[in-house]
């Protein structure tokens, strides 16, 4: 398998995760007014896809421990059954996370959502595999808490005028925004998102563990599977709207399957850079809390889409607007701390 040898080459990983995880959410909101429930059966597809192309490619070349079969077959029953299980839980996370961009936007779910899995990924990390500087990983992590704060304020704000301008309502949705239902679908999402990932490192630990194309290819199992369950409930107990029927899926068009295809390629593709760069050997000093946290600068990549190009606070007040400048100057600090506390590992 390939692996990076060097920091700069592992931080580009990161860079590279943090710009697929914050940038896949862009096909779905390019779907028009497409379900969520329905572009997701095509995203789940568009990971394992890609999970499997990476497997039978960079996995299986290089001399780096085992090629990707060899990997697949040496690990146990547990390693694989924990890769799974990081797959089922992060599509409950990550389709909780779609229904808030459905709600709210892309500009106020990644923040928050993400901004707590972030936290609760690093914390979580960092005791299994405790790599980097902890006093500026940890001093980054409080900074995107803060943030998060803000961002969740200036949506409430922003909510909040909208609903006293009267209440809007998107196609086929039959009823006015709560301002709190997108803060509150994203909170849950954070909470399982940052979960995933240590369950993936368990994955890979011990002389029985998964490599990262194995373990990304369980995972991407997972998430393709575990979406045939949770979409019931999703499609029967819709978060917006009426509840939608699985025929609805054969009537999409072609350009949309597409995009789903595409969007589930696009996040795949950053989680195998992420779980590559989590696993170069130790000397390199990034580690899974790094390389996650890095990868969570998808928050601020996301916010910058909602925000620029989708408009997702078109009209704000200037108090808003402040808020939303501070909101990204503190992920940006935040982030640069976390980035810079492999270099000062004790």
């Amino acid at each position: 398998m390939v692996l990076p040898e060097t920091y700069a080459s592992a931080l580009l990983l990161t860079i590279l995760t943090m710009l697929c995880w914050g940038s896949w959410a862009n096909t779905y909101k390019l779907t028009g007014d497409w379900r969520f429930e329905l572009y997701y059966y095509d995203y789940a597809l568009g990971v394992l896809l890609a999970a499997v192309a990476a497997a039978f490619t960079f996995g299986s070349l290089g001399y780096d421990g085992f090629v990707f079969m060899d990997d697949l077959m040496h690990a146990s029953r547990r390693s694989i059954a924990l890769g799974f299980a990081g797959g089922v839980v992060f599509n409950l996370a990550n389709m909780l996370l779609v229904a808030a961009i459905s709600v709210a936007g892309l500009a106020v779910a990644f923040p928050v959502g993400i901004g707590l899995a972030l936290v609760i990924g690093v914390v979580w990390n960092y005791a299994i595999n405790p790599q980097a500087n902890p006093v500026l990983l940890f001093a980054g992590v409080g900074i995107v808490v803060a943030a998060i704060i803000v961002d969740a304020l200036a949506y409430r704000v922003h909510a909040a005028a909208r609903l006293k301008r009267g209440p809007q309502t998107r196609p086929g949705r039959s009823r006015a925004r709560a301002p709190w239902k997108g803060i509150v679908l994203s909170l849950a999402s954070g909470l399982l998102m940052g979960a995933f990932y240590p369950l993936v490192e368990l994955a890979k630990r011990g002389e029985w563990g998964l490599g990262p194309y194995a373990v990304a290819f369980v995972f991407a199992l997972g998430v393709f599977v575990s979406t045939f369950v949770f979409n019931l409930f999703f499609m029967n107990l819709p978060v917006e709207g009426e509840p939608v029927e699985i025929l609805e899926y054969f009537r999409g068009k072609w350009r949309q399957h597409l995009l789903g295809w595409l969007g589930g390629v696009i996040w795949a593709t950053g989680t195998i850079a992420n779980f590559v760069a989590a696993s170069a050997p130790r000397q390199v000093q990034v580690g899974p809390a790094v390389s996650y946290a890095m990868g969570q600068g998808a928050t601020l990549v996301s916010a910058l889409w909602g925000l620029l190009v989708w408009k997702e606070f078109c009209g704000a007040s200037g108090v808003v607007k402040l808020l939303l400048a501070l909101m990204l100057v503190l992920f940006a600090a935040g982030l640069g701390l976390v980035s810079v506390a492999p270099l000062y590992a004790r």
